[in-house]
């Protein structure tokens, strides 16, 4: 009987474990927000390049591409719409994926160089070669010296009146391209013509130095915009400088040369004796 009893309590605690487990898993199964509700990042779409951009070129709808940017925080100025910049022309050098800016783009049905010179200045266009171009270094945004070689007519004394100055300081480049040309020969020539950003005074100065002398361009530091003033180098000067640092004198030998007087050997012993002083040799 005791036995029979036992079987049927264990038999009911087991029934009500299964029942209350059952329960459990279903309810869980059954319910329908999670116990961690996990937000989906948000982001926004923002303008970028879809190649390089060079300045100048007006946008079309192969140059550009909308990506999307982290968060709901876009930088003031950033482009958000194809539409805003289409038609729009790039003011700055724009590298691939770079987004646009509003302060890169020119106003709508502005294109070409023209809308990269700044009010009261110029553009102008030198032609260069390797050398003078500092063998092709110079690019858009970067910064040179101009010097002029030419012959001084104020010194005609002088054999050699040529002398090269500095004439214009911290100019910048706007552009830089190929143009083919034909020598007196007639076959093709490649030129290099760099279009430069100045005042109207220093145009009148780089027109003049142009049709008077060669010039040479001479690359600046980005940073380094101040100006600095030099006398101007003189071949006479140059060549004098050089005969002075590497020149070197030589004491002149005039006669025999002085006879040295040998030095005796012997020694002299100082004797002091009752009063009495004497020196004796050995």
């Amino acid at each position: 009987m005791r036995r029979t009893r036992t079987i049927v309590i264990l038999i009911l605690a087991l029934s009500s474990g299964g029942l209350a487990a059952y329960a459990t898993l279903r309810l869980l199964r059954e319910r329908t927000a999670p116990l961690i509700t996990e937000q989906a990042p948000s982001s926004t779409q923002v303008v970028v390049a879809a190649r390089e951009l060079a300045i100048g070129e007006l946008l079309s709808d192969a140059d550009v591409k909308l990506v999307n940017w982290p968060g709901n925080t876009v930088p003031t100025g950033y482009a958000r719409s194809i539409a805003d910049v289409v038609g729009r022309g790039i003011m700055t050098r724009v590298a691939l994926n770079e987004p646009l800016l509003d302060s890169k783009l020119a106003d709508r049905g502005q294109g070409g160089l023209t809308i990269t010179i700044p009010e009261g200045m110029r553009a102008m266009g030198l032609r260069v070669d390797e050398v003078i171009g500092v063998a092709g270094f110079i690019t858009p945004q970067t910064r040179f010296d101009v010097l002029l070689t030419v012959e001084d007519s104020q010194n005609s004394g002088a054999t050699d009146r040529s002398v090269t100055k500095v004439v214009l300081q911290n100019i910048q480049a706007l552009a830089a391209g190929t143009r083919i040309e034909r020598d007196p020969e007639g076959k093709p020539l490649n030129t290099t013509v760099l279009t430069v950003l100045v005042t109207p005074e220093d145009a009148e100065k780089l027109a003049l130095a142009q049709s008077k002398g060669r010039i040479q361009l001479a690359l600046r530091n980005m940073i380094d915009v101040r100006d600095v003033r030099t006398d101007g180098a003189r071949l006479s000067e140059l060549l004098t400088g050089l005969n002075a640092t590497t020149r070197r004198t030589t004491p002149a030998r005039t006669g025999a040369p002085a006879a040295t007087t040998p030095q005796s050997s012997a020694a002299t012993v100082e004797v002091i004796k009752g009063g009495t002083r004497a020196l004796i040799r050995f």
